[in-house]
């Protein structure tokens, strides 16, 4: 059984996070992902650390398994005529650049498409090629902050709070990489390539999803409710005797499942609570009391008289609960990879299963230029070509 995208070869000239995220996630459905990178160095995130694990950035290894590094001098014309050698027998080509920059080395769209009409070039930036931000530059905060996401996390009457989680990059990853399966799926039908313009601030944007309609449907403008939600209650974080809980009562059946399992059937009776709208209206006074109650008890007994009720809640795990927690287990979301310097390493898999689908084998990152003479040979230069290239120093 086939991979999801087996037979589908991506050059990939991303580096950092954004682009190599969407990269791996084409790599981790079967796609040959060739990530050309700078002889002189390579991408960046090889060298971000701490930490670091026999030499290997721990960054780089999470976010480009299962791919190919060649190495290649986009800067001089011979490098050019290599790379859109490579086109003409490639179905993708991703970049994470700035504006213009293409357009400087002579590799843009247009150029790809003379050489090969099908092309797919989808350039990943942080704010698209087109009006008056795209030469700015900008890292995940920034677009965190420009986007929004920021006035909206954290608690209320606090300095704002970037997530987490680099969602200014995820997104773009995640994006890029819908955005490409799309066009590949077009392409089967039309026979023609596609160029995709991907802003980061745009996907930031979209992820407003309802938090921006409510301000275009009321006016007023959204600001951090911590780990609450602007429009149900109780749907938040609890201190329990020992950790952290959350409880999301979405829907008026848990609410009265709810009273019950914390022993106030009072509250479902009393007006300021009985249905959503008046708990909203009155969460102030009502959270107050739950926490009052759940401080009472470990998070334990209470996750287990919640479950029982089918009421949804859990426990606020750190990242090393995450990673041994039984059903993140079983679901074989931890594999493990024989990487060439630093031996058996965990990594965290893909989510996505298909079924039915081929055994999974997971490849370690790539050392810098390691596949450069397989991946040339494949495109029919000789190996003193090859040698004639290195000398020149364009691998």
């Amino acid at each position: 059984m086939a991979h999801l995208l087996d037979g589908v070869t991506v050059l990939d000239l991303t580096r950092m996070l954004a682009g190599p995220y969407g990269s791996l996630l084409l790599a981790d459905l079967g796609a040959e992902v060739i990530k050309v990178e700078d002889p002189a160095g390579g991408d960046p995130v090889r060298a971000m650390g701490p930490p670091f694990l026999n030499g290997e950035s721990a960054y780089f290894i999470s976010i480009n398994r299962n791919k190919k590094s060649l190495t290649l001098d986009l800067t001089t014309p011979r490098g050019r005529e290599v790379f859109l050698r490579l086109v003409q027998r490639a179905d993708v080509v991703l970049d994470n650049f700035r504006p213009g920059i293409l357009e400087k080395l002579g590799v843009e769209y247009p150029a790809l498409r003379q050489v090969n009409p099908r092309i797919i070039a989808c350039s990943i930036s942080a704010f698209g090629q087109d009006g008056p931000y795209r030469s700015l530059p900008a890292f995940d905060l920034i677009l965190q902050a420009m986007g929004g996401a920021m006035s909206i996390t954290g608690e209320p009457n606090r300095d704002p709070v970037r997530m987490g989680l680099p969602m200014g990059d995820l997104a773009g990853g995640l994006f890029g990489a819908f955005a490409v399966a799309g066009a590949l799926f077009q392409r089967e039908r039309t026979g023609e390539g596609r160029y995709i313009d991907l802003s980061l601030l745009d996907c930031q944007v979209s992820l407003l999803t309802y938090v921006a309609q409510y301000f275009l449907v009321t006016g007023e403008v959204p600001g951090p409710v911590g780990s609450a939600h602007a429009s149900a209650v109780p749907y938040q974080a609890f201190r329990t005797q020992d950790r952290h809980i959350v409880i999301a009562v979405f829907t008026e059946k848990f609410w009265s499942k709810l009273c019950a399992v914390i022993a106030r059937p009072d509250l479902v009776e009393d007006p300021r609570f009985a249905t959503n709208a008046q708990r909203h209206a009155h969460r102030h006074e009502l959270v107050p009391i739950l926490e009052e109650v759940f401080a009472s008890r470990p998070a334990d007994d209470w996750l287990a008289a919640l479950r029982a009720e089918g009421i949804p809640s859990g426990p606020i795990n750190s990242v090393d609960r995450v990673l041994s927690d039984p059903q993140v287990l079983h679901r074989g979301m931890m594999v493990e990879m024989e990487h060439p310097r630093c031996g058996r390493v965990q990594v965290v898999n893909t989510p996505v299963k298909v079924i039915p689908g081929s055994p999974q084998v997971i490849r370690p990152s790539p050392a810098l230029g390691q596949d450069t003479e397989e991946v040339l040979r494949r495109a029919g230069y000789t190996v003193e070509e090859i040698a004639q290239l290195r000398r020149e120093r364009i691998i």
